[in-house]
């Protein structure tokens, strides 16, 4: 789909909190990306290609095949720190790309392979890119996530690590970077996200089926109106989408500028102790998920109601399973938010 004719996010009803944990990555990418569960049919690729749309145009190295940017020469890759021509080292602006990864993909459609036209034509050893090229700088979609095959999950644990993709096979070596936000969806029904791979997500929330009446009609009355004129539909929502365009931008400048006081730090120590989360990635996530709700409220300091807004999202597929609590993890979440900071 043209990323003009993407479904506005502005006109998404319900689904608050996925698009709030949207929000939160589209602010600070390094964060690692949202798991979102549900039910089939909730809108989940609907909100990312939305959000996708609704950022601006990104600048890219003109010709690069890995969308380096222009103002970050130490995260180029070898092709824009080779001698070329000063006209290939123009930079032009590019949509945010989102990119599908298959459940059945091969690696080398993954990770990029030897390009076999200029292998057989021309003779060379030239290197193909994969879907983890494409999505640098961007979205890595993967739908049913929780249904991947082991060798694709390793490959993204290393990649989502590194931040890079290194490939050597028939003779390439190949390294180009490769950081994008990973958004994962799936039913919990169908299956459990291997511990590694869950970890690596920085969010996650759960999606459900609209239970209001008047939420299912709206949702399918902003549908139909979509797909009868996406132009017209899409135009009547451009302001709304303006305006949290500009709340996004505003707040990746304001980001780095927010304090975190150290009751704070304590409060977000004390609140994973208290869940007895899994070493130090849930107080960083916590930080950073509430340093970018700060900044995308233009407040100039991390409060406690902004860790209570990111808690659940931040901890939730970080909490041990307890034999002796049969509570589920929101409700565990919740609990431990009274006691830490307060109700």
């Amino acid at each position: 789909m043209h990323r003009s004719m993407a479904f506005p996010f502005s006109a998404i009803a319900g689904q608050s909190a996925a698009k709030h944990a949207l929000l939160i990555c589209a602010v600070d990418p390094t964060l690692g990306g949202v798991l979102i569960f549900g039910d089939r049919g909730t809108g989940k690729s609907t909100l990312v290609r939305a959000l996708a749309a609704l950022l601006p145009p990104q600048r890219v190295v003109n010709d690069c095949p890995y969308r380096c940017d222009p103002g970050k020469p130490f995260e180029r890759c070898l092709h824009c720190a080779s001698p070329l021509p000063r006209k290939s080292r123009k930079a032009k602006r590019v949509p945010v790309p989102v990119v599908d990864l298959p459940l059945g993909a091969t690696e080398d459609r993954v990770v990029g392979a030897l390009d076999l036209e200029k292998a057989l034509t021309l003779g060379q050893k030239a290197f193909e890119p994969g879907l983890l090229a494409r999505a640098n700088r961007g979205f890595l979609y993967i739908d049913e996530i929780n249904l991947l095959e082991d060798h694709l999950v390793d490959l993204l644990l290393d990649v989502a690590a590194s931040g890079e993709n290194v490939v050597e096979r028939e003779g390439l070596s190949v390294r180009h970077p490769a950081r994008f936000v990973l958004v994962g969806t799936g039913n919990p029904e169908e299956g459990d996200l291997r511990p590694q791979l869950l970890d690596r997500f920085g969010l996650a929330v759960d999606i459900e089926t609209p239970a209001d009446l008047k939420i299912r009609i709206e949702i399918v009355k902003r549908r139909s109106a979509f797909d009868a004129d996406p132009e017209a539909f899409v135009a009547r929502h451009r302001r709304k989408d303006g305006r949290i365009r500009r709340r996004i931008l505003m707040a990746r400048e304001r980001l780095h500028s927010v304090a975190v006081p150290n009751p704070i730090l304590e409060t977000a120590a004390a609140l994973c102790l208290a869940l007895s989360t899994d070493g130090l990635r849930g107080e960083l996530t916590l930080m950073r998920a509430a340093r970018a709700t700060a900044a995308l409220e233009d407040k100039p300091e991390i409060t406690p109601e902004h860790l209570k807004d990111v808690a659940g999202m931040a901890l939730r597929h970080r909490l041990r399973r307890d034999p002796m609590d049969e509570t589920g993890s929101n409700t565990r979440i919740e609990r431990a938010v009274a006691n830490v900071i307060g109700p």
